[in-house]
C-alpha cells in the first residue's frame, strides 16, 4: 500500500513539473469523456421532450388512418376527378360521421372523445396595424378533449356549431394579445376576419380564448418574436370543409381512449371494427390503427439507439487520447532512462518499475476523465436548457466514465511501462 501511496505522489509530481505537457496529453481524453456524457445526457433531457410532447397529445390516444390494401397497384387504381388523377381515396372510401357515431355507441364505456380535424392552411388576421399570424384548422368538439386544449375564456366548439355550420371561431391567448392589446378581455364575441389562400377573407365571431403551449420540439434556437409567432385558430370542421370545398368524410381520426382502456390492445380492436363492419368489400383502402403509447416506445428507442451510436462516434476520441497517453508515456521513459537504471541498480525489481510508469498512466487519464465529467456536465446542461428539459448525467455514465478513463490508462499504459521494466540496468546508466 505504502508503494502504491509512492507511485502515486511521484506520478503527481511529475505532473506539477510538466503542467502543459500534462494537459496537452490528457485533452483527447477530456474532450471523448466530456462529448459522451455530454451526448447521452442530451439524448436523455431529448427522450424526456419527446415524452412529454406525446403525453400531452395524449397517450391513451390512438391514430387511425386509411391505407392502401395494396400499395404496389395503387398507381393502376388512380380514379379521373374534374381531368385530374387522384391517386388518393375517393369520397366513397372517407371515414363518415355515421362510422365514427356507430363506432363510439358500439364501444361507449371505452370511448373518452373521438377528433376529427380538417387543415385550412396558413394565413393572417389583420385590423389595420394590428396582425396576428395563424393557422386555421377545422376540428369537432372532442378535440378539445382528445388535445387537452386549455380554455381560459368563453368556450370551446360544440357539437351544434358543427351542425350549424357557424362562422365561429376559438383563438389563442397570443393571438388576442396581438389583436387586442389594451382590452384583452374583450375578445369574446368580437369578429375577426381572417386571411386565408390568397385574398380569401372570411369573418369568424371569437367564443373562446385556449392558452398556447409551445411544444418543446418545435422551439428553435432563434425562437420567433412573440408578435409574429403563429399560432392555431380553431373553427368548425364542416365550415372548414365548406369554405375549401373538401370531401366530407375524413382520412384519419383520432380516438382517445378511457381512463384504464389499454390502449395498444384497443387500437387492434379499432382496427377490427371498422376494416370488419366498412372496409371489408373495400378493394383499395382499409384502416390502419397505432397507439400513441406505441409511437412513443418506437420513438425513444430511436432517439436511444442514436445516441449510443453518436456516443460510439463521439468515444474514437477516447482511443486518440489513449494513444497520446502511451506516446507521452514512452518520452517519459526515454527522459527517465538513467532513474530507471539506478533504481534497478539498487535493486528494484522489473514489477516495481512497471507500476510505477502504469499508476503514472493511470493518475493522467483518471484526472483527464475527472475534467472531462466536469465539462460534459456543462455541455449536458447547456443543451438540454436549450431543448427546455434541462438534465444532470446520470450517476452509471459517470462512473462508466471514470473506470474507462482508468482502464485506458492502464492499456495504453502498459508497454511504455513494459518498456520501462526491461531496460539493462547497466545500458539505462549509461545513457545520456
Amino acid at each position: 500500500m505504502m508503494v502504491l501511496l509512492e507511485n502515486i505522489q511521484l506520478a503527481l509530481e511529475g505532473l506539477r513539473a510538466n503542467k502543459m505537457r500534462a494537459l496537452l496529453t490528457m485533452l483527447g481524453i477530456i474532450i471523448g469523456i466530456g462529448s459522451v456524457i455530454g451526448i447521452v445526457t442530451v439524448g436523455d433531457s431529448l427522450s424526456a421532450s419527446v415524452s412529454s410532447n406525446m403525453q400531452s397529445l395524449g397517450a391513451t390516444n390512438i391514430l387511425l388512418s386509411l391505407t392502401e390494401k395494396n400499395p404496389d397497384t395503387g398507381a393502376q387504381a388512380g380514379v379521373v376527378i374534374g381531368g385530374v388523377v387522384n391517386y388518393g381515396p375517393s369520397e366513397s372510401d372517407m371515414i363518415t360521421d355515421e362510422m365514427l357515431d356507430q363506432f363510439s355507441a358500439f364501444y361507449a364505456g371505452e370511448v373518452g372523445a373521438v377528433a376529427v380535424t380538417a387543415g385550412g392552411g396558413s394565413g393572417k388576421a389583420q385590423d389595420g396595424r394590428l396582425y396576428a399570424n395563424i393557422s386555421e384548422i377545422g376540428v369537432n368538439a372532442g378535440y378539445q378533449t382528445a388535445n387537452n386544449i386549455n380554455i381560459i375564456s368563453g368556450r370551446f366548439l360544440r357539437d351544434e356549431d358543427i351542425r350549424a355550420r357557424r362562422s365561429v371561431a376559438v383563438v389563442s391567448d397570443k393571438f388576442v394579445n396581438n389583436m387586442f392589446p389594451k382590452d384583452k378581455d374583450s375578445a369574446l364575441g368580437k369578429e375577426i376576419k381572417l386571411s386565408m389562400r390568397g385574398d380569401d377573407i372570411h369573418s369568424f365571431t371569437i367564443v373562446g380564448v385556449y392558452q398556447y403551449e409551445q411544444q418543446a420540439l418545435m422551439m428553435s434556437f432563434a425562437p420567433t418574436a412573440e408578435i409574429d409567432m403563429r399560432t392555431e385558430v380553431y373553427i368548425p370542421i364542416s365550415t372548414e370543409k365548406m369554405l375549401t370545398s373538401a370531401y366530407q368524410g375524413y382520412d384519419s381520426a383520432t380516438v382517445m381512449a378511457s381512463t384504464g382502456v389499454d390502449a395498444v390492445s384497443f387500437a387492434g380492436d379499432i382496427k377490427e371494427f371498422f376494416n370488419k363492419n366498412y372496409y371489408a368489400n373495400n378493394s383499395r383502402w382499409e384502416v390502419d390503427t397505432m397507439s400513441m403509447e406505441t409511437i412513443m416506445s418506437t420513438v425513444t428507442n430511436m432517439l436511444g439507439t442514436v445516441s449510443i451510436a453518436v456516443s460510439v462516434i463521439a468515444g474514437i476520441s477516447l482511443v486518440v487520447g489513449g494513444i497520446g497517453v502511451m506516446n507521452i508515456m514512452l518520452v517519459s521513459v526515454t527522459e527517465r532512462t538513467r532513474e530507471i537504471g539506478t533504481r534497478k541498480a539498487l535493486g528494484a525489481r522489473n514489477s516495481a518499475i512497471r507500476v510505477q510508469f502504469i499508476v503514472e498512466a493511470v493518475i493522467i487519464c483518471a484526472i483527464g476523465g475527472l475534467l472531462g465529467i466536469v465539462t460534459g456536465f456543462l455541455l449536458g446542461f447547456v443543451g438540454s436548457s436549450l431543448l427546455g428539459f434541462p438534465a444532470a448525467p446520470s450517476l452509471t455514465i459517470i462512473i462508466i466514465a471514470v473506470l474507462f478513463s482508468m482502464l485506458i490508462g492502464v492499456f495504453f499504459g502498459y508497454y511504455p511501462a513494459n518498456k520501462a521494466s526491461r531496460l539493462d540496468p547497466i545500458e539505462a546508466l549509461r545513457y545520456e
